[in-house]
């Protein structure tokens, strides 16, 4: 029997927040809403939730790896369900059978600090649970910011690294010195996560897109495809996603995303063909992740006359 013993005021108080982070719905969409977190709260428990407010109140105090939490994944299941209606899709799954059992990068664009939870959710719906177990997110520390992002942060693995001023914000903002002390700690995790079988999830911009157009890859995102010659870097697209968290608004407006997964490329392949050079390779990944996405959101990798180098290189090495 499910133990449903947990704190009535706290698991009160956290359906409330999960319906109120859930947008305006009519009201019988609330009540299979306050339903379905009923059924998973009681399948979770008293200590279920005892350790999910736990993880709420430490997650993101330092630079470091985060685990999913078991109760966090399922409700946040459940709220993504309403939020991502049925015409919200993932293309190209065939493409993660080539992942099973390897040690591999997704390199994907970003438009919404939800981003990688609309991924984690399709990946669940489309039959790609595996893929999902796997998955460990690098996060800037503004995912740690308030609790319903940690909350956030709690559905997947996650490591915490700093960002260059240039892409931070607020009290993410830290002088050069304490950024590369902090991230050489972190990128120590990122290795050991590899290590565990981690597959990570990178987004290449280094911020998420204010106009939903593809911003210039950072060169700084090459650390993590470097090391590992037998790793897959896999190209995702995400269309949609900027209209589920408008910037500036922390509630969820349903829409309908798409995340495409693009074909493989060898890690090898990339660094042999750019000799080095951390900025080709990733206009590289930059061109083969545009190409997953609508004209309209391919951005600086939009014009076809542009990069050329690095567009032949992506065609290369991700190939169909």
């Amino acid at each position: 029997m499910p133990d449903s013993s947990a704190p009535n005021s706290a698991r009160a108080a956290l359906t409330e927040q999960l319906i109120a982070f859930a947008g305006d719905n009519p009201p019988e969409v609330v009540e299979e809403l306050k339903s379905r977190l009923a059924t998973v709260l009681d399948e979770g428990g008293r200590v279920g939730l005892a350790r999910l407010f736990k993880r709420l109140a430490t997650t993101g105090s330092d630079w470091t790896y985060y685990p999913s939490d078991p109760l966090a994944r399922k409700i946040h299941g459940v709220v993504g369900d309403f939020a991502l209606g049925a015409e919200s899709v993932l293309e190209g799954k065939e493409f993660l059978e080539k992942v099973r059992g390897r040690s591999a990068v997704f390199l994907a664009n970003h438009l919404s600090y939800a981003d990688a939870n609309v991924l984690q959710v399709l990946l669940d719906r489309s039959g790609g649970s595996e893929v999902g177990d796997r998955l460990t997110v690098i996060v800037g520390p503004k995912v740690f910011s308030d609790p319903m992002r940690r909350f956030s942060s709690l559905c997947f693995g996650s490591v915490k690294m700093p960002q260059s001023s240039d892409r931070a914000s607020d009290e993410a903002v830290m002088n050069s010195k304490d950024v590369a002390r902090f991230a050489l700690d972190a990128l120590k995790v990122v290795d050991d996560r590899r290590r565990a079988g981690d597959i990570l999830l990178v987004f290449v911009e280094g911020t998420r897109s204010r106009t939903a157009r593809m911003q210039r890859a950072l060169a700084a995102v090459a650390r993590y495809v470097e090391g590992n010659d037998d790793m897959l870097l896999v190209p995702i697209g995400i269309s949609g996603s900027e209209r589920l968290f408008p910037v500036g608004i922390e509630r969820v407006h349903r829409t309908k995303v798409t995340v495409r997964v693009g074909a493989p490329g060898s890690a090898a392949a990339l660094l042999q063909g750019t000799d080095g050079k951390r900025q080709l390779m990733m206009d590289a990944v930059g061109c083969a992740i545009a190409d997953l996405l609508p004209a309209e959101y391919r951005g600086v990798y939009g014009d076809a006359t542009q990069f050329a180098e690095a567009r032949a290189l992506g065609a290369s090495v991700f190939r169909q």
